[in-house]
């Protein structure tokens, strides 16, 4: 992996992690050195993202990227389509999250990011007991979705509204 996307990746980590991470875990996570972690943090840093050095490891405090909440609805069979489409165009699903009548907001990181990390997760899904978090719902459910820039975002929600995956505003 190469160390802009490995970046990328440790930061959407850090983003859903509301806790410190240690640089020996952050190191097995992503199969690099102690060493190249203070690399990348020193250069996430210089990025704008806010990330505070404790004794108990690396926490972000804010992300400088701008996000968008899409509340959604599809099927399971188009669960695949709606994420690579979000990823090609180059957003990160943060997250999922639902609103239940009785639990209220029920919410699960995602951190999808490239082709991989869809593959990934629908292996997951279709291979475990449990299913999508948008079943509990009827399928409509929400994602946080990050982005480098707002144009990006309008984009991936002009995709997703043209494949009649966004739910209306009432």
């Amino acid at each position: 992996m190469k160390a802009v996307q490995r970046r990328k990746e440790i930061a959407n980590y850090m983003m859903t992690e509301h806790k410190a991470i240690s640089g020996t875990m952050l190191s097995e996570k992503f199969g690099v050195s102690r060493q190249i972690i203070v690399q990348d943090i020193s250069a996430l840093k210089t990025d704008g993202y806010k990330i505070l050095s404790t004794h108990n490891g690396y926490i972000m405090q804010t992300t400088p990227l701008p996000e968008r909440v899409f509340k959604v609805f599809h099927t399971r069979e188009q669960t695949e389509d709606e994420l690579t489409t979000i990823i090609d165009f180059g957003g990160t699903v943060a997250d999922v999250f639902v609103w239940h009548k009785v639990y209220g907001k029920i919410s699960a990181p995602l951190n999808i990011s490239s082709r991989h990390h869809v593959i990934q997760f629908l292996e997951g899904v279709r291979t475990g007991k449990s299913s999508e978090l948008m079943n509990v719902t009827g399928g409509y459910h929400y994602h946080t979705v990050r982005a480098e820039t707002e144009e990006i975002l309008d984009k991936i929600e002009k995709a997703l509204n043209s494949m009649n995956y966004i739910v209306p505003e009432i």
